[in-house]
């Protein structure tokens, strides 16, 4: 980490690996190592989030992004990395003091509903406590994961990840309690269901449009003879996020969320 002058004139604040390493004020700086960089009267928030933060905390968050970013193929933008690095920081912090967090931070159903990102963040904790030599808190996997789902869309905030995970157990747990089964969190149908709620959910939570063709009215009806109890499970779902969230969903969202519950308890209920 380097404090700079760009060509305008503007203080930034560099990330790269040796990026600083024997130089000295006025020397030019390697281009080619920059990994982020923050203008200091752009972003001054952000820059003394920066500023606070030390090497080692920095070349850690910079390991976890390197591991993360091509397992589960996504990009962290500045920010997104900023908040992560804050984060690590923290917990290194909690570490040290034997301090873990309340245990409703611990969600268990984080592990099931983003099991490729909660098995991502235990690596990202391995490597962690293998270059520290710290033990981090119990809480941090769940923690973890949340950034990384987080870092998969690039306009989310962590605490609207937060709510879409709370949203999306409960959503869960009424299609569970409609058909008195227990969904197979290691299906390919779940993995599909939960892939399609998050996509719902963000949707609405910011407001968006979607952008395809909406469907014939007529197939909403067939949906409601050929899969009754899925489309009554569908309007239950939609009754919650009206009641709880104020959202609405549309003919489009009860004809696909109808088809996803239906795969989804098919094959558990036939067994």
């Amino acid at each position: 980490m380097a404090l700079v002058e760009n060509d305008h004139g503007q203080e930034e604040i560099v990330i790269g690996k040796g990026i600083g390493f024997g130089l000295k004020k006025g020397d030019l700086i390697d281009q080619t190592k920059i990994e982020r960089r923050f203008i200091t009267a752009n972003e001054p928030t952000e820059v003394m989030q920066v500023k606070e933060l030390d090497d080692r905390t920095i070349e850690l968050t910079t390991k976890v992004v390197a591991l993360v970013e091509p397992a589960l193929n996504l990009k962290f933008n500045d920010f997104q990395f900023l908040a992560l690095a804050d984060h690590i920081d923290f917990a290194l912090t909690r570490s040290e003091e034997s301090i873990d967090m309340n245990a409703a931070n611990t969600r268990w159903e984080v592990r099931n509903l983003f099991s490729e990102e909660y098995a991502i963040a235990k690596q990202a904790i391995a490597l962690i406590e293998h270059t520290t030599g710290l033990t981090l808190p119990k809480s941090e996997s769940i923690l973890l994961t949340y950034h990384f789902v987080n870092a998969a869309s690039n306009d989310a905030k962590l605490q609207e990840t937060v709510q879409i995970t709370q949203i999306m157990t409960e959503i869960i747990k009424i299609v569970a309690y409609e058909y008195q089964i227990e969904l197979d969190k290691h299906s390919f149908n779940y993995s599909r269901f939960v892939s399609h709620l998050r996509t719902l959910l963000v949707r609405l939570l910011k407001k968006q449009h979607q952008s395809t063709e909406e469907l014939d009215p007529a197939l909403l009806k067939l949906m409601q003879v050929k899969y009754a109890k899925a489309y009554q499970t569908a309007e239950r779902i939609a009754v919650l996020l009206q009641a709880k969230m104020d959202w609405q969903l549309n003919p489009d969202d009860l004809v696909y969320l109808t088809l996803h519950i239906f795969r989804v308890t098919a094959r558990q209920q036939n067994s």
